[in-house]
């Protein structure tokens, strides 16, 4: 089994057009077959635009309007774009043809029900984005090594219909051409990436998939009476497995039981299938460690560190780093740490569709994201807003927080870039942030002073001395609230109405406790060196109240 980093050559946009046309892609003006392979994939953002790839294709989410979409075609390209993807239906104007006639930037549309989403995961799957190290070309039966896509076509090939290759879970991993010879359930489980549940049921209920993965043979299911509607067409299925385990299944739509052959080309196909299935898993965890390896080589500094960046694609490149950590909610290890390569993984989707070339991994118990940036003032504001945008995307399902550290320049710099990211995490992680699920150090500079400080008090063994101690033990002989009267006094600035109200008790009691602090701790309330002594010693040196 091979297990080394997938890294075949990005596709052209012929061959997008060829996997994805008829059913999720449709040309609409320009040419389909341009010089050159897709650079990239790159989201249409009228507020904040994405630095491009080179021959990127660019997703116009939202963008309709013609005026509109004729700046955006000769703005790609200038940025040398290959084309531009829009919601169907499209309207072309003259202006629309004229503008790509002469900017050579393909118009290209999304189908309705498809979404943007499944779009860019499939375009990902085609184009290998994400890849490090040597550009290698590996091949499983003379298929491109983990090329779905490609796998597909040569199966529906070989048995002469249309085939989708899906995972245990009935989600679509890739599809052949020729879909538009099957019936409409074929499509809208396409559109949806997913068997619609509808049909999941129904295959259920009549023991398809219990069927289908206690056998190595291809079964054949008819179209049942009753069956919902869309559902016109038979199918034949296999399941694809490596020894004991299910890794997914293969469905072809036909229109008659397969003849023996072809029943035996794609019992064939299950085990080509197994084996990319395999490739494609062990190629990604490899990738993930590979990518983690050179993001904490590149993170430390020293003489390792620039190569890592330039495997990375980030060599001379201002970047912005992003420490991300789930809080801890005392769900067991294993659920945490699997929570923790989730979350990392999704920061890396995000990041992605920000910047080509930007890079994330776990590392320890830290997801840190590499964000290239420009040389302008606005960067870290702008990691702030991708950050955000990322944690409101994720929800109050997950409880995460992000430490952005400043620009560095190069890799000497990335060093303390972390430092700081990692000092304004810490902060976010022990509670001190005011609310925070973001922050820049700068943001939280003396919460995170005072907490070196307690590690530092701690590290000494330092105890409380003067008034406080003083105040300490009397709480503790006497059970009385000094130290309480003392921590609201000071936190309200004097104010006696607020810290009584802080503490629940009349003002006229919190007077009284006043005067006793100040008499039992030798405590001038007056003298603001006093105050501000006592208000670090109860903040660092003195035990949390209770």
């Amino acid at each position: 089994m091979l297990v080394s980093v997938n890294l075949r050559p990005h596709a052209g946009l012929a061959r997008v057009l060829d996997d994805l046309g008829g059913t999720l892609l449709d040309l609409v003006l320009g040419d389909g077959d341009p010089p050159g392979s897709i650079g990239g994939v790159a989201i249409h953002d009228p507020l904040d635009e994405p630095a491009l790839p080179q021959n990127a294709l660019v997703l116009g989410v939202g963008l309709a309007d013609p005026d509109e979409v004729v700046r955006q075609l000769r703005t790609l390209a200038r940025r040398d774009a290959a084309g531009l993807v829009l919601r169907a239906p499209v309207t072309v104007t003259a202006a629309i043809t004229a503008a790509v006639e002469e900017t050579g930037v393909a118009l290209l549309s999304l189908a309705r029900g498809a979404s943007w989403t499944q779009l860019a995961a499939m375009l990902r799957s085609l184009l290998a984005e994400g890849d490090v190290g040597d550009a290698r070309r590996e091949t499983l039966a003379g298929l491109p090594s983990g090329d779905l896509f490609a796998v597909a076509n040569a199966i529906a090939a070989l048995i002469d219909a249309p085939v989708t290759i899906e995972d245990r879970r009935s989600r679509v991993l890739a599809f052949s051409g020729r879909q538009d010879e099957a019936d409409p359930s074929r499509v809208e489980t396409i559109l949806g990436r997913q068997v619609p549940e509808r049909f999941a049921r129904m295959l259920a209920e009549r023991g398809v998939f219990r069927e289908l993965y206690r056998s190595d043979q291809p079964i054949y299911v008819d179209r049942p009476a009753g069956s919902p509607a869309g559902f016109m067409l038979p199918r034949v299925a296999v399941a694809v497995r490596a020894g004991e385990e299910i890794l997914g299944s293969i469905w072809a739509a036909v229109s008659e039981p397969l003849t023996p052959d072809r029943a035996q080309a794609l019992r064939d196909a299950a085990r080509l299938v197994a084996l990319h299935l395999l490739r494609v898993r062990a190629g990604a965890d490899v990738e993930r460690r590979l990518r983690a390896d050179l993001l904490s080589t590149a993170l430390e500094g020293g003489p390792a560190a620039r190569e890592a960046l330039s495997r990375l694609g980030l060599a001379d490149q201002p970047v912005v780093v992003l420490a991300l950590a789930v809080l801890e909610t005392g769900a067991a290890d294993a659920e945490l740490a699997a929570g923790r390569q989730r979350l990392s993984d999704g920061l890396a989707m995000h990041l992605s569709a920000v910047h080509p070339r930007c890079a994330a991994a776990l590392v320890g118990d830290t997801a840190y994201g590499l964000v290239p940036v420009t040389r302008d003032t606005d960067a870290e504001q702008r990691a702030l807003r991708i950050a955000q945008d990322f944690l409101d995307r994720v929800g109050d399902r997950v409880r995460a927080v992000v430490g952005i550290g400043p620009v560095a320049r190069s890799a000497a710099e990335l060093p303390e870039a972390r430092g700081s990211a990692d000092r304004a995490l810490r902060v976010l992680r022990s509670g001190s942030g005011a609310g925070r699920r973001v922050a820049l150090l700068a943001d939280v500079h003396v919460e995170a002073l005072l907490l070196e400080l307690q590690d530092l008090v701690a590290a000494r063994g330092d105890r409380p001395t003067g008034a406080v101690a003083r105040l300490l033990d009397y709480d503790a002989q006497h059970q009385a609230h000094l130290v309480e009267t003392l921590r609201a006094w000071l936190d309200a600035f004097g104010d006696v109405i607020a810290a009584s109200a802080a503490v629940h008790v009349h003002p006229n009691t919190f007077r009284y406790r006043l005067r006793r602090l100040a008499e039992v701790g030798g405590f001038d309330l007056t003298d603001p060196e006093a105050r501000f002594a006592a208000m670090l010693q109860l903040r660092v040196v003195a035990p949390p109240p209770s």
